[in-house]
């Protein structure tokens, strides 16, 4: 059982970052994947390196936040399996600046992207993942969902509505043996954060605040992921597990 063979998984933003760590964690857990991004080039391409590592999984181009894009993606998904047993929310987005700076557009993308998103394809797929007969919907969170980063308050807010979705749908989904998790990363090796990685004097601060005293790679939190994605998680959900390498445990 510590495999997700027979598993099909739709992954979010599954090019670059903690999304393309998961892809290729469910595909050597032998998943049947789908997975999503924006940029079409990169969707082709990390595909064709999929399948010639002999994996089983197709990608999509597509905007989350796009509704016509969401229902593309459904017709997709169904066009490919009968049934979902793992959905993803991993795709999102950040613009870090403070609150009185922010015009309404950028934090309505973040806000749509990191929140609305989720809610809007978690709902058109519960047909799917329904039928699964035991589904999982990981939703990628953060830290700053509960307590201040930096990250910006639209970030912020976003991250703790995810949380909040997360609880609500586990249980009112689970009589229908769907079970909905979130994972909460602290900073991230990814292309997100890059910029910030390479400010020393801030990246000074986080390790310092950081007991285990670095950033968290992408496939730590992919490895995560794929255990609540398991049938040996089955009795959990409506949980939000912190990877943090201790932040949260950090008094100071």
């Amino acid at each position: 059982m510590w495999n997700l063979e027979g598993k099909t998984a739709l992954i979010t933003g599954g090019t670059k970052g903690i999304g393309r760590a998961t892809v290729l964690e469910f595909a050597k857990l032998g998943a049947k994947v789908i997975f999503t991004a924006r940029n079409g080039n990169a969707v082709a391409e990390f595909q064709q390196e999929l399948a010639e590592a002999g994996y089983i999984a197709s990608g999509m181009a597509g905007d989350v936040t796009s509704e016509d894009d969401q229902d593309n993606l459904t017709d997709f998904v169904f066009q490919r399996t009968g049934s979902l047993d793992i959905l993803v929310n991993n795709a999102g987005t950040n613009i870090r600046k403070e609150a009185v700076l922010y015009e309404p557009e950028e934090y309505q993308k973040i806000l749509g992207t990191n929140l609305i998103a989720p809610f809007e394809l978690t709902r058109k797929f519960f047909a799917l993942l329904k039928r699964s007969g035991k589904a999982s919907v990981i939703n990628v969170a953060s830290v700053a969902a509960s307590q201040d980063v930096k990250s910006g308050a639209p970030y912020a807010m976003a991250k703790a509505g995810l949380l909040q979705q997360t609880r609500s749908l586990a249980s009112e989904w689970a009589e229908k043996n769907i079970r909905v998790n979130a994972v909460s990363p602290w900073y991230t090796e990814t292309p997100l954060v890059k910029p910030i990685i390479e400010q020393e004097e801030r990246y000074a601060k986080i390790i310092e605040r950081t007991p285990l005293k670095r950033f968290a790679q992408p496939e730590e939190l992919a490895s995560t992921i794929a255990f609540l994605a398991m049938d040996k998680a089955s009795y959990i959900t409506g949980q939000n597990l912190v990877v943090d390498g201790g932040l949260s445990a950090n008094a100071l």
